[in-house]
């Protein structure tokens, strides 16, 4: 088993096309849509996560078929998590009722204690807020402090987005954030690609949001 995980890791990261990996068995579908998601290969995800909603519309979201996520999402419940990747469709969509429902992930994902929603929340809240870099940064301090108080590394998206904020506000601190952030993120990520437009690496940017099939909703509000 653990070849042939190594095997279809290597061959999402070489960026074979879907014809190259047959018929993934049906019990393994879901752990290969998540590995899927996280190299990169959104497309192959969605195909492969029909039986795993969140990471179905995860990957959605990162090739922006935004409707498409929040149809799939109203049959969830009202938890962290759903709610989280509800708020990112509804940004996408620059729906009015984001910022509420983001809002609102934030508060279950504290209920919940559940410290991936709250630093997904945090970060789209950043991104909400950018425009006023002081707030963006007040907002992302607590998915930073989340992460410190588990233990694990500052998550590389939220990082990103933080160097977008400080960019804003002049100085150098900005570009070492984004610096960090790019260490950090994993190729063809959404993290990666905001860290190197905040590195004013935009052909660099493009070509990884290309590779990893990225909307470029993603970058909105961040070419600048």
């Amino acid at each position: 088993m653990a070849d042939a995980q190594d095997e279809l890791r290597t061959a999402l990261e070489r960026g074979d096309p879907a014809s190259f990996f047959g018929a993934v068995p049906l019990h393994e579908q879901p752990e290969a849509a998540r590995l899927a998601l996280r190299l990169g290969r959104p497309r192959l995800a969605a195909l492969w996560a029909q039986a795993d909603p969140l990471t179905h519309a995860a990957a959605l979201l990162r090739v922006g078929e935004s409707r498409s996520a929040l149809h799939l999402l109203k049959a969830l419940p009202g938890t962290a998590r759903p709610a989280a990747l509800r708020a990112r469709a509804l940004w996408q969509l620059a729906d009015a009722r984001a910022e509420a429902e983001t809002t609102n992930a934030l508060e279950l994902a504290r209920q919940e204690g559940d410290v991936w929603a709250v630093i997904a929340a945090a970060t789209l809240h950043g991104e909400q807020l950018l425009p006023q870099p002081h707030a963006a940064l007040r907002a992302l301090a607590e998915g930073l402090k989340v992460a410190e108080g588990t233990g694990q590394p500052s998550d590389a998206h939220l990082l990103a987005v933080l160097a977008h904020a400080q960019l804003r506000l002049g100085g150098h601190k900005g570009t070492r954030t984004a610096q960090k952030a790019l260490d950090r993120s994993l190729a063809r990520s959404p993290a990666r690609v905001l860290a190197l437009f905040a590195l004013e690496m935009h052909a660099e940017a493009e070509a990884q949001a290309a590779d990893g099939e990225l909307a470029a909703v993603w970058w909105r509000d961040f070419s600048r």
